[in-house]
């Protein structure tokens, strides 16, 4: 039986190492680098990056080939919660068990450290790019994914249809389009830069990809119901704050019950998607199952 325990702890160490190494560097400003080191290093799940590296690996890649990419979607994504977090956004005060980074430092600190990790991770995919031995066209690829995942057509599209929506009910296709965008993007981008850092073929790729979409959204809608039921001790920040705020959520559109039956049909989607694959893809499958009894 595959062991993911033990595989989330190793590919979390292998992740957490090397965004200590592209953070570890002495800043003229120290105050910046503490800020984006605060939130960057505060733990997390590291799905992203995990996704990434399982990706590679699942293809018959050599996970260190996405190492690179692995990081720097963690930091673009740790750059969205930061900001998602500021006074003119959701307003929060607490994530993954501690002061947000503007409550922490302050509103100025928490933008510019935002913008510090996003830029630093496009400078982390360029420099892999000039690599001795690397494919620049591959890099480029990767590139190109991640910008567009984290851009105006993908996860900021969804950020703003989220404010857009406070208030405002969404049927189940616009809710379905948000969260495709918010959250879903850059999971599948994750998945994406992985298989093609680990040299995947046409198919390969359409089928990982079908597999993200539905791991994307039921990642979301897990999210949606930790927010009514989960536990802010476990889960490091607070419960309830989509009622408050008036969101558009799958318990709120559907209901607690059938938002989990929900999800469950979206993980029997994504395995359907890579039943294909061989024994090298167990780990997405056990993470498939992971995002679906997640606590936290």
């Amino acid at each position: 039986m595959f062991d993911l325990k033990s595989y989330l702890a190793e590919k979390r160490r292998v992740v957490n190492d090397a965004l200590e190494g592209f953070c570890g560097e002495p800043a003229d400003t120290p105050r910046i680098l503490a800020a984006m080191r605060y939130s960057l290093m505060a733990g997390g799940k590291r799905l992203r990056p995990i996704l990434c590296l399982a990706s590679a690996e699942a293809v018959g890649g050599d996970a260190g080939e996405a190492l690179a990419p692995a990081c720097a979607l963690e930091m673009i994504h740790t750059y969205s919660l930061i900001h998602d977090d500021l006074p003119a956004m959701d307003d929060d005060d607490l994530r993954r068990g501690r002061p947000t980074s503007h409550v922490r430092f302050d509103e100025a600190t928490a933008l510019l450290a935002g913008d510090a990790l996003l830029t630093l991770a496009f400078e982390i995919l360029a420099g892999q790019a000039e690599q001795d031995g690397s494919d620049p066209a591959r890099s480029l690829r990767i590139i190109r994914e991640v910008a567009a995942a984290a851009g105006c057509r993908g996860m900021i599209e969804g950020q703003m249809r989220d404010l857009a929506a406070e208030g405002k009910p969404l049927d189940a296709d616009a809710l379905e389009q948000m969260h495709s965008l918010k959250t879903g993007a850059l999971i599948r981008a994750s998945v994406a830069a992985g298989a093609i850092a680990g040299g995947a073929d046409f198919t390969a790729i359409q089928a990982l990809m079908r597999y993200a979409g539905k791991l994307g959204l039921a990642f979301q809608v897990t999210d949606d119901i930790l927010n009514v039921v989960g536990d802010p001790r476990v889960m490091g920040k607070a419960a309830g704050t989509d009622i408050d705020r008036q969101k558009s959520t799958y318990p709120a559109l559907l209901g607690l019950a059938a938002s989990r039956r929900f999800a469950r049909r979206l993980i029997h989607e994504a395995l359907a998607a890579i039943a294909a694959l061989d024994e090298k893809s167990e780990p997405l499958r056990a993470i498939a199952a992971y995002v679906l009894e997640r606590k936290r």
